[in-house]
Order: C-alpha cells, then structure tokens, then sequence
C-alpha cells in the first residue's frame, strides 16, 4: 500500500536504480514494523481492556531478560546491514568514469553548461550509456544540481568546485532543478537536459562548434 502511494520516479540512469532500490527495501522494512506495532497495540487493547465491574489490578511483572536482549540485538544488526548496504550505494554514486566531461555552474536563476572544447550551451546535452564527470560552481549563492529521474542530488557551493558522476541509460529530454532554495525567484532555476544516441551528440557538438566559430569570426 505504501508502495502504491509512494511511487518512486523511474531511473534513468545506472546510478539511480540502486538509490530507488535501497528506498523501496526501507519502506518495506519500516512498514512491516508499522504493521508490528500497530497489531500489537490492537491485541493489547482488546485482550488487555478494563472489563465491567472489574477494579482489580493487573499482573506485576519485572522486566524480561530475553525480550530485552532482542529489541537490542535486532535493530542493531538492521543499522549494521543498512549502514553497509547504504555505504556501498553511495560509493556506487559518487564514483565513475568520465568519458564526458561538463561544467554546469549555477547563477541566480538559470544554469550554463561548459565543455572541454570550448563549446557553452543552455542546455546540457550527453550521450547515452557514456559515463559522465559533471563539475559543479556556483556565481553567487548555495544552488543544488537535481534531474529527479537521475537520483542523485549535489550542491553547489561557492568557492569551491564539487562533482557528480552520471551514467544515463536512457534517451529522453529531462529537467534539471535546483534544488536549494536560492532566491526570490528559486522555483525558476531550471534547465533543459537532453540524453541523444552518441552519433546525434556528436551532430550537436559540431554543429555548436561551428555555430561559435562563427561568432567568433564575425567579431
């Protein structure tokens, strides 16, 4: 059911299917304890209800060694295998090649995108199934790199240059968003991302190329 409420956001790149993963595997765990505690609860307040005309008091018992050691060991053993799972996720995420290679720096409201070669452009562009090292900068203030159907989320700092690594696996035109609230204008912050067959990206890049020459002859 809370899956069904809850849907996630398709993947389309390799990095997002083991994020989507690990999410479903604790809402399934977080909803069978849901359900554990509210059976109990109903059992208690059923079996255990104050009868009519019933004044006594109830049992007197101390503590419970074992159930004790249980509620202890059981969810220390979750954190542990959670933890390890999660840690090999976010190494997943964090790490990959960088057979292309894209600036995107953030601005209060819009984002531009730099190529090695010289080429700028207002979209972001990228083969598909190609490993992809985008460096992140920020002009003026905290703004936060988000395709949602990517996974992963990554600020933008000021002062410094962080990254994200992306694979996408799938053709299609996607959004990005900042994600950070940045300003009056925030909700505006977005771009257009386009993931092409490697043949058409090869096109865009030529024909950019030749585009910018151009500019840059008639100066």
């Amino acid at each position: 059911f809370m899956l069904a409420i809850l849907p996630i956001k398709a993947q389309k790149s390799v990095q997002a299917e083991p994020i989507a993963w690990l999410f479903q595997l604790h809402i399934w765990l977080i909803a069978f304890l849901f359900s554990l505690v509210v059976v109990f609860m109903l059992y208690s307040l059923v079996v255990f209800r104050r009868r009519k005309n019933d004044d006594s008091e109830g049992e007197h018992f101390e503590g419970n060694t074992a159930l004790e050691i249980i509620w202890t060991v059981v969810p220390l053993v979750l954190v542990v295998i959670f933890s390890f799972i999660g840690i090999q996720t976010l190494n997943g995420a964090i790490s990959g090649g960088d057979d292309i290679q894209v600036k995107a720096t953030g601005f209060q409201w819009s984002w531009r995108f730099d190529y090695p070669n010289g080429v700028t452009s207002a979209e972001m562009v990228l083969p598909v199934n190609k490993p992809a090292l985008i460096s992140l900068e920020a002009e003026d203030v905290i703004h936060s790199f988000w395709v949602a159907e990517w996974g992963p989320k990554q600020d933008l700092v000021p002062g410094m240059t962080t990254s994200l690594h992306i694979t996408p696996d799938t053709v299609g035109e996607f959004k990005l968003r900042c994600a950070e609230l940045c300003g009056l204008s925030h909700w505006s912050m977005l771009a257009t991302v386009r993931v092409v067959p490697e043949e058409e990206y090869t096109a865009w890049m030529d024909q950019k190329m030749a585009e910018q020459n151009v500019q840059t002859a008639s100066r």
